[in-house]
């Protein structure tokens, strides 16, 4: 045969013809258009050959009628492998749960290694990775990719600079960077309490050195407080002044909002689809309903499948469909006003101490522009406003 690979997925089949007239029944099915080769003669009355397997129904047709006695002598080909296969179906079911068991196993997580971190931080760690589902026994196709960890784990951590994280094998190692807070000096050399911005003095709480303003009095930025230096006209010494002085001090906010406006929200409905790729091509293996939503996004994670120490060229993909909607938002002027007012709240907090307090606001300006609220906001607020300046030496003088 010239394709022997044509052959061996067809099927072939070895054949032992004994009788009288061999070579003349060989010669008729050869003129059938039947393929026979590997023809060899046993004694003077057998003859063996092979023809295939889809021939066998022919053979038998032609064999009727003559005195000839025909015996299959053995099958070849990829149709007798496969039934030689599910003779031994135990088997073979056990080898590929074998492999199934190992791969699963081998894309778990059984083991989470934590450096850098004191054990009050890795504490926290633990904590924030066991809501993320980052533990022993749990599944890596189901957790977030490595820069999604990261992110969340630098997020939910005040204390913590930065995190490394990284997969290897079954384990996740971090690494841990913690912020270095500066420590509070004990002995502060010595110093004076100066204004940090112009105020007007609210209240004080003096513990070390000679307060030099007085309540109600308006201070500008860097203007002196409470002195470091104590003592009468013959004899002056330096300290370490300490205390708090509280004014009010003043902010201005912008902020425009629209009064009319149209945006996009996920409603919460989502879908998941679960297939196996390789290389271009995804093979469908679980979540087979489609869901109905008018407007979706769909996004896609890739996990690539390990085997042991390897990593296959086999990827598990996990696609979530959320619905989404369309709103329209829409303010009368007083609604807008008040949504103004707590949105420029919210970004004057964010620029004051935790301990500031706002007493007042005042509208400057506000008037509606093209369909947008513009607003100008002053606020007064009581906070803080010293800061330590060490004492030089022409100060003792």
């Amino acid at each position: 045969m010239k394709n022997h690979w044509v052959t061996f997925l067809q099927g072939s089949v070895a054949v032992k013809i004994e009788g009288k007239g061999i070579e003349r029944f060989i010669n008729q099915l050869t003129r059938a258009g039947l393929a026979v080769w590997n023809v060899r003669r046993q004694g003077t009355m057998a003859v063996t050959f092979e023809l295939r397997l889809s021939d066998i129904h022919q053979l038998r047709k032609a064999v009727r009628g003559q005195d000839l006695h025909v015996r299959f002598l053995r099958g070849r080909g990829v149709p007798f492998l496969w039934k030689r296969t599910l003779k031994n179906a135990g088997f073979l079911f056990g080898f590929f749960l074998f492999l199934a068991v190992i791969t699963v196993l081998s894309n778990m997580v059984w083991g989470v290694e934590i450096k850098g971190a004191t054990p009050k931080t890795e504490h926290e760690i633990r904590k924030q990775l066991d809501k993320l589902g980052i533990q022993t026994g749990h599944s890596q196709f189901f957790l977030d990719d490595i820069e999604t960890i990261q992110r969340k784990l630098t997020n939910n951590l005040p204390d913590v600079t930065w995190v490394g994280v990284e997969l290897r094998g079954t384990t996740y190692h971090f690494t841990v960077v913690e912020k270095n807070m500066p420590e509070p000096v004990k002995n502060p050399g010595p110093q004076h309490l100066i204004a940090s911005q112009k105020a007007v003095v609210e209240n004080m709480f003096v513990e070390k050195g000679k307060p030099v303003v007085k309540i109600n009095q308006y201070v500008k930025k860097g203007q002196l407080l409470v002195s470091g230096v104590i003592g009468n006209d013959k004899e002056k010494y330096p300290v370490a002044a300490k205390g708090k002085v509280y004014g009010k001090t003043w902010y201005k906010t912008a902020v425009e909002l629209p009064l009319s406006s149209r945006f996009q929200v996920y409603t919460g409905n989502a879908a998941q689809k679960y297939y196996i790729g390789i290389g271009s091509m995804k093979l469908h293996i679980w979540g087979f309903r489609t869901p109905r939503f008018k407007q979706y996004r769909t996004s896609e994670e890739a996990e690539k499948v390990k085997f042991l120490k390897w990593t296959l060229p086999v990827r598990f993909i996990r696609e979530t469909v959320r619905e989404k909607e369309e709103r329209d938002r829409n303010y009368t002027k007083k609604e807008a006003e008040a949504e103004a007012k707590k949105l420029a709240r919210q970004d004057l907090r964010k620029k004051l101490p935790k301990e500031a307090t706002v007493t007042d606001e005042y509208v400057l300006q506000e008037h509606v522009r093209n369909g947008t609220l513009k607003m100008m906001i002053y606020y007064e607020v009581v906070e803080n406003i010293a800061i330590a300046k060490p004492i030089a030496q022409g100060d003792l003088e």
